[in-house]
């Protein structure tokens, strides 16, 4: 029959205790600036779009196109955030989910606010 090996109580609780890991400061703060970046260009395209659906809607074109470009707009706003941002194969979900509502909620409040400062066609 094994014996069982005998440990100091010290020991043992040495060996379990959790040490934290390292903090990397230089890429949390690379990650960050990248974020920054990242949303900073998810506003544009939603600034854009929301442009665009004021000016198809002030021109007199059916309703269900501003509404389906919008919603196009910010589907395929990801793709143009992976072409230009080199660095957005290190995006997590979470940042993707972030740069897609940001896109979203620009897009539909700056058009609403662009209906209703500008009624008419200009």
């Amino acid at each position: 029959m094994a014996k069982k090996a005998r440990y100091k109580v010290e020991e043992k609780e040495e060996a379990e205790a959790f040490h934290f890991p390292d903090f990397d400061e230089r890429k949390f703060l690379a990650h960050e600036y990248e974020q920054s970046i990242a949303t900073v260009v998810s506003l544009s395209f939603g600034v854009g779009l929301a442009a665009l659906s004021w000016a198809i809607d002030r021109a007199g074109l059916p309703g269900a196109l501003p509404w389906g470009l919008g919603l196009l707009g910010v589907v395929l706003a990801p793709f143009g955030v992976q072409r230009l941002r080199v660095r957005s194969s290190e995006y997590t979900k979470g940042d993707w989910a972030w740069l897609i509502l940001t896109v979203f909620f620009s897009w539909l409040g700056l058009w609403f606010l662009f209906l209703n400062l500008w009624p008419v066609a200009i």
